[in-house]
């Protein structure tokens, strides 16, 4: 069926199934979000919507846990009439694969309230050794006709394990039903980025090789791993990051324009910019781990687990061939942050003076995108400072989302993608291809790893990340 977008409200009716809805996830982000979505107006006119994990709650039990997780997280307080007819939509149910009873008789409960054929849409909040028995359970139960599934990362752990998961999800769901939801692609900033390339003409023409000398994707965090060493010690950060989240922020970054906007012509050219991705040169990555981590509990004493990642990618096309791209994402780093950063090139004849201070000319010459919320996009450049001088002082000009248009009602990733899995909208979802072909870029560093290097806490890395991206230099808009 094709994307309903003329309203934005999802036309058919759902049942809404949250596996994991009682793990931090769901109650951090799916809850508090649909409640959002509720509130303005953006779910369908009729829905239910059911919570599940392995324990069991009744229905109030669920409520209350619902509005204790939107009134710690949400933007708005659970009181009202719209609390009331979110709360109402409620219920819950304890599911097994072994064990999926339960399940089937509320969503038959909550259809047959609902009257007609309503649509199903299951969220897969859960680790990723459920995927499968979950998967099984729907398929075994018919629970997966007139369904679709969103699938939480990681998207495995290789080649070989993604490859598997999607022949699972395959043989039950078609491709066209299945999202493998990035929230970092539903950042109202990172959909940003299209518009600013291709609705614009002062950006579009310099956005190659012969005018860009360098791209930084960059997305450290402060947080440890907030004692999840049982996931991190098997995944890491280069599993955990990379992969999942900054390789697709690069395909919206560097792929060609799209015929349209339409979810295959624009994953056809995110999936475009990974088959140009040459395999991962083990030497240009710089692997750390924080000092303290073996220290968390749950962590093996002698553990080469990454806590940071740092890579020099290449897309090899004729738009991007010389340009390195540079991403860097860790835990327990020195500021939280979502940056892009365009390094243009400087121009060929040097008619101003170096910086005194440093021999070097001053940081300009650069295109800032911050993808966190809400966002902004600076141009930085030199201009004459006044006097007789002919003196350069940084100058810039910004866009900030809070300060250019009405963010009230804006969606958080999470909530732009349930709304957009609803309707059927794939446009910022990955495709089975594109992720299976990531994981065939990464697999000289994941079967041959460099050692990990010790850095402090607060800091932004092992020493080695400059060698890494030297003759440029490491960007975040507060550091120097």
């Amino acid at each position: 069926m094709a994307p309903q977008r003329e309203s934005g409200v999802p036309r058919d009716d759902y049942v809404i199934v949250l596996f994991g809805a009682t793990g931090d996830l769901a109650r951090r982000m799916l809850l508090p979000g649909l409640f959002h979505l509720a509130k303005a107006g953006l779910l369908p006119a009729r829905y239910r919507i059911i919570g599940s994990a392995r324990s069991a709650l009744t229905d109030d039990e669920f409520r209350q846990h619902a509005k204790d997780a939107v009134a710690e997280f949400g933007l708005a307080e659970p009181t009202g009439e719209a609390w009331r007819e979110f709360a109402n939509s409620l219920s819950f149910a304890a599911a097994q694969p072994t064990q999926p009873q339960p399940l089937l008789d509320v969503v038959a409960a909550a259809e047959k309230a609902l009257g007609g054929q309503p649509r199903r849409l299951y969220h897969l909040a859960v680790p990723p050794v459920a995927f499968a028995p979950t998967i099984g359970m729907l398929a075994d139960t018919d629970l997966a006709s007139n369904a679709r599934v969103i699938i939480e990362k990681p998207f495995g752990t290789d080649l070989a394990s993604a490859h598997a998961l999607n022949e699972t999800i395959h043989a039950t769901f078609d491709e066209s039903q299945v999202f493998r939801i990035d929230h970092f692609l539903g950042k109202e900033s990172v959909a940003n980025i299209l518009a600013l390339r291709f609705a614009n003409g002062l950006f579009e023409p310099i956005w190659n090789r012969d005018h860009i000398s360098h791209v930084q994707i960059d997305v450290p965090e402060t947080i440890g791993i907030e004692g999840r060493a049982g996931f991190f010690e098997q995944t890491g950060t280069f599993r955990d990051m990379i992969v999942t989240h900054l390789f697709q922020v690069l395909g919206f970054v560097a792929m060609e324009p799209p015929t349209s906007l339409a979810a295959k012509q624009l994953r056809d050219e995110t999936t475009k910019v990974f088959e140009a991705m040459p395999p991962l040169n083990v030497t240009h990555v710089v692997r750390g781990q924080y000092r303290g981590y073996r220290d968390e509990p749950g962590v093996d004493a002698g553990s080469q687990t990454e806590t940071f990642i740092a890579a020099r990618v290449e897309v090899d096309n004729w738009r991007w061939s010389g340009v390195p791209f540079y991403l860097r994402t860790g835990k327990s780093l020195g500021q939280k942050r979502r940056v892009i950063t365009l390094g243009l090139k400087q121009p060929p004849m040097r008619m101003f003076a170096l910086d005194p201070g440093t021999g070097q000319a001053a940081p300009s010459n650069q295109l800032v995108i911050d993808f966190d919320d809400p966002g902004w996009i600076v141009a930085r450049f030199l201009a004459k400072e006044p006097g007789a001088a002919m003196r350069l002082g940084e100058a810039t000009m910004s866009f900030r989302y809070a300060d250019s248009f009405c963010v009230q009602h804006a969606l958080a990733g999470y909530e732009r993608l349930i709304l957009d899995a609803m309707l059927g909208d794939q446009s910022l979802f990955t495709r089975a291809d594109g992720i299976e072909r990531l994981w065939q870029v990464s697999a000289r560093l994941l079967d041959d790893p460099p050692p990990v290097e010790p850095y402090t806490r607060g800091s932004w890395g092992p020493e080695s990340i400059h060698r890494l991206i030297s003759p440029h230099h490491w960007y975040l808009p507060d550091t120097p």
